[in-house]
């Protein structure tokens, strides 16, 4: 679905004060909670949306929330050096092996890296017509994410879904 658990927001905002990033790209914004939330928080941010699903940006008004919006695949786009990329409720919608991927190329090109996940058993198919809604892995653990993404230093779990940081500047 194009929104993300709203149990991670406080964290959320917490992290973003901590870290108060300058740059974040936001692949597969939905709705834009992620956009919202920081340009709250850190109305200088500037922010750019990845969004695969075209019809999202016009639903959402994503063009009122980020500073730039990208359709792109996120496996694909060409990311730049920035000081956070946010994966909230995406990497369930590729394989493990392409998540993998994915996380090793953007730890070449960001500061830090943001993932929100389900972290129970959450199988969905395509959601009104969109087939990038369909979750490939749909069982990752909170055991699975610490194993699999390298360079997570902090994280909270809140029922449903888990909420990790990965740290690339050391």
């Amino acid at each position: 679905m194009p929104y993300s658990d709203q149990s991670n927001i406080q964290w959320t905002g917490w992290l973003l004060g901590e870290l108060k990033p300058k740059t974040i790209i936001d692949v597969g914004p939905g709705a834009g909670k992620y956009g919202q939330i920081a340009k709250e928080i850190l109305p200088e941010c500037h922010t750019t949306a990845v969004e695969i699903w075209a019809p999202y940006i016009k639903q959402f008004n994503l063009e009122q929330i980020y500073d730039r919006v990208d359709v792109c695949d996120g496996r694909i786009y060409p990311y730049p050096k920035v000081d956070l990329i946010i994966f909230g409720d995406v990497l369930e919608h590729l394989s493990r092996a392409d998540a993998l991927e994915l996380w090793k190329r953007i730890s070449k090109k960001t500061k830090y890296a943001m993932i929100s996940i389900p972290v129970i058993h959450y199988p969905q198919g395509d959601v009104e017509g969109n087939p990038y809604e369909i979750h490939i892995e749909d069982h990752w653990t909170h055991e699975d994410i610490l194993e699999t993404f390298l360079g997570i230093t902090g994280h909270q779990v809140f029922g449903i879904t888990g909420s990790y940081i990965a740290d690339f500047t050391q």
